[in-house]
């Protein structure tokens, strides 16, 4: 098993205002995929065998939270405080700072977003 992650889900109750949200905090353009039962805006990925992941609107299946459910971690390298320089900007709170795990395991901080689900942000030292 390469990664212990193959694809996740970040509930929003708001997809429009959850997609301005992630794009702004990571520079990106989500990727729209609409299906009959859920509304998904998916983060790029450069290689199909990599970990992948969307934010989504279920319809209420997936509900948004800052204290319940497993803690994702998204990418923040190279250094995740420039993405905790626009949280707040973006509507997002950050709930711990970055704050370093040790020298060989990088840094970690933890946000909310604007639908009020609790993402941990993880950057490893440069190589």
């Amino acid at each position: 098993m390469k990664n212990a992650i193959s694809w996740f889900e970040i509930p929003s109750s708001d997809l429009a205002r959850a997609t301005k949200f992630y794009e702004t905090v990571f520079g990106v353009t989500l990727n729209p995929l609409d299906l009959p039962n859920i509304k998904m805006r998916m983060f790029p990925l450069e290689d199909m065998m990599g970990v992948g992941g969307a934010v989504v609107d279920s319809g209420g299946f997936h509900k948004p939270s800052t204290t319940d459910g497993p803690l994702i971690y998204l990418n923040g390298n190279p250094d995740l405080q420039k993405l905790l320089d626009r949280v707040e900007g973006a509507g997002g709170k950050i709930m711990v700072p970055k704050t370093e795990i040790s020298p060989e395991y990088g840094y970690m901080a933890v946000i909310v977003d604007t639908e009020g689900n609790r993402i941990g942000l993880h950057s490893v030292p440069a190589q």
